[in-house]
């Protein structure tokens, strides 16, 4: 396309100053920039913008949540037992009936970590990186239920290219290359707040970021992920984030339960703390089952109690879900179905006169969606909650800060595998690190049928493969 055409596509719009750098640029950078434009949809900017979007009352929603359908810890909250759920997962791992997708478009900014969060070495022995975690716990699956669960991985404009290096520069971490897909997720741009005009990350170049992991449907759809599972048999997809290598990915117990209920997404939780602690709230509102953010939360309704003083909005959203793939599919039809939720930030961005500048403080709005959007669309959405010394260990900060550290990962994942290697008859001593691969052993009933009676563990120990 010409300028005359590009200015008359962005001129409804006031948009047409991203074009003012334009005589300054070579083809391939009017070419690159001319491709940002086109794949704009300015309509729906527009109407972001404007703030005409439909908007949710959480507010009103809070007063009318009421605590989800799940089965707790304990077993109870469902008709079915943990063992017949435990079998039916097991049955539907063995049947080749699920993939996994693993969201790791983060880098580790936050963590004073300049490369992807997946490359970050977490192991609290081996220093395993959090890529390896989910992918030897993929390993032991495939192993077990002698199938090939593919691995799709999200990555971002940040984080593709250096993602796709290191699994290709590591074998792929024990996994077959053609079961592993990287992908990256959409973007969407920034704004000046103030103004609602598109940012110029550069003269040739717009301030985009990713869309939020509410992008993974349809960039699932656009790489051929969706097209590939339903080659492969796939019904099922069990999603997990990259920060937390606690999880238990294609846990047969979570894809179980959400097979008994009949459920099409299906969302792991963790009871939560105290009233205020900022997780989603995992609520059910009018029969459909949501996630209320925190800080849409009234502390009204964030403070309500049982008649035994535990917390009503109990349920606390740790991004582990268990999606039928038909309900994904479905909702790749439905543009709507997700709502943008606004973020105001630092944006660095150049001004009129081309000079870059760095914002001290938020300029910025960012748009993006949330997969948890998708459970009001669902039938039968489900909960199963988990202990969180079992299940969820967020890297999220730097060891400074007082919480989500890798410190206090590293020390979670050593707790728990010193629990199974107890139970198991172990005697583990004081201040001793220990960590299990997968591999080795998947759970505290497989590890005690695999090591020495009264094993006595003195130092820091690693059980590989």
């Amino acid at each position: 396309m010409t300028r005359d055409s590009l200015q008359q596509r962005l001129r409804p719009f006031g948009q047409e100053h991203v074009l003012q750098f334009w005589d300054e640029l070579d083809s391939t950078q009017q070419s690159s920039l001319e491709a940002q434009i086109l794949s704009l949809d300015l309509e729906q900017l527009a109407t972001l913008v404007a703030n005409k979007d439909e908007k949710t009352d959480f507010s009103s929603l809070a007063f009318a949540a009421a605590p989800p359908p799940a089965v707790r810890v304990d077993g109870t909250g469902a008709a079915w037992s943990d063992a017949e759920a435990f079998r039916i997962g097991e049955e539907t791992l063995r049947a080749g009936s699920v993939a996994a997708v693993l969201v790791a478009g983060g880098q580790g900014t936050r963590l004073g970590f300049d490369q992807p969060k997946g490359m970050y070495k977490i192991g609290p022995v081996s220093n395993r990186t959090l890529f390896e975690f989910f992918a030897d716990r993929l390993r032991a699956v495939n192993k077990r239920y002698n199938v090939r669960v593919p691995f799709y991985i999200m990555t971002s404009e940040a984080t593709d290219t250096e993602t796709k290096e290191y699994f290709a520069s590591n074998h792929w971490l024990g996994l077959r290359p053609e079961d592993v897909r990287i992908f990256k997720q959409g973007t969407m741009p920034a704004v000046d707040a103030k103004t609602g005009k598109l940012l110029l990350e550069a003269k040739d170049r717009l301030a985009l970021s990713p869309d939020g992991h509410g992008g993974t449907v349809a960039a699932l759809e656009k790489s051929g992920c969706l097209t590939d599972a339903e080659s492969r048999g796939v019904k099922h997809l069990a999603y997990i984030q990259v920060d937390n290598p606690l999880v238990g990915l294609c846990d047969p117990l979570l894809i179980g339960h959400h097979r008994m209920a009949g459920s099409e997404m299906t969302t792991q939780v963790v009871r939560k703390r105290y009233a205020k602690e900022k997780v989603g709230n995992v609520v059910i509102v009018d029969g459909r089952v949501r996630i209320i953010e925190y800080s849409d939360l009234p502390d009204e309704a964030a403070e309500a109690t049982r008649e035994d003083g535990s917390l009503r909005l109990w349920a606390g959203n740790i991004a582990v879900h268990v999606i039928d793939l038909g309900f994904i599919q479905r909702m790749t039809k439905s543009a709507s179905a997700l709502p943008f939720h606004r973020a105001l930030k630092a944006v660095p961005f150049i001004d009129e006169s081309g000079k870059s500048v760095q914002p001290s403080q938020p300029n910025a709005t960012k748009f993006e969606r949330f997969i948890f959007d998708m459970l009001p669309e669902a039938e039968n959405a489900f909960v199963v909650e988990a202990l969180p010394s079992e299940a969820f260990a967020p890297v999220k900060n730097a060891d400074s800060a007082s919480s989500d550290t890798p410190k206090l990962a590293r020390q979670a994942i050593s707790d728990l595998h010193r629990k199974w290697l107890v139970e198991a008859g172990a005697i583990v001593e004081e201040g001793v690190l220990v960590e299990i691969n997968p591999c080795f052993a998947m759970s505290g009933c497989e590890l005690a049928t695999k090591i020495p009676e009264k094993l006595r563990i003195g130092s820091n120990r690693y059980f590989d493969t």
